[in-house]
């Protein structure tokens, strides 16, 4: 299958799916139909349908999905059937929080480094890591092979860190930063902006 086939919206709902699944899981339920992942979820069952068929058949009319089974291979096929390890670049408020979030360990992704150029910050203890000098982040990157990185500098910044997480061989950033960024297209790019959604949700005000 190549990803690059299936809409990124599709690829979007997935996460949304498990996370409901996962729920269910954990009250003890065995299996779940596309009509009752729907009410979790507030998507109809049909487009539940649509988006899983996308990767294969994983239920069977009458009886519904395995609730397991499924959260197997959605974890598979977004291939956080591993953990993944992630950087921070920006020591401030936002890259603190992110350090301290317990959520990720869970859900395939493993914080193990932060970078900051300010140097009042730099050898500074944020929860259990130290944080580290972005000058040294190109080799540090390269060492440990890590393709994720979160990014949570000022957006005067952002583009020149950008630059070098690619240059490092980082292939998907979390950009907290409020700027598009130009990256080659071999990377991807999401864009986390609070301000953005707030704006986005007055309208229906």
């Amino acid at each position: 299958m190549n990803p690059n086939k299936i809409p990124d919206i599709i690829v979007g709902r997935l996460p949304i799916y498990l996370r409901a699944l996962q729920r269910m899981a954990d009250r003890g339920l065995k299996t779940t139909s596309s009509q009752e992942l729907g009410e979790h979820v507030g998507i109809s069952a049909a487009q539940i349908r649509k988006d899983i068929s996308q990767f294969g058949e994983f239920g069977k009319q009458g009886t519904g999905y395995s609730i397991q089974f499924l959260m197997d291979n959605l974890r598979e096929i977004l291939k956080i059937d591993q953990i993944w390890d992630v950087i921070v670049v920006g020591a401030g408020d936002m890259g603190s929080a992110l350090v301290h979030y317990q959520g990720f360990q869970n859900r395939g992704f493993r914080v193990v480094m932060i970078f900051d150029s300010d140097k009042s910050k730099v050898g500074k203890k944020i929860g259990e890591f130290v944080v580290e000098d972005i000058v040294n982040m190109l080799e540090k990157i390269k060492s440990l092979n890590i393709k994720l990185a979160m990014l949570t500098v000022p957006a005067v910044a952002a583009q020149e860190v950008a630059d070098k997480l690619v240059v490092a061989g980082i292939k998907a950033i979390l950009n907290y930063a409020p700027v598009s960024l130009n990256v080659p297209m071999n990377v991807k790019v999401q864009y986390i902006d609070p301000s953005v959604h707030l704006q986005r949700m007055t309208y229906y005000l």
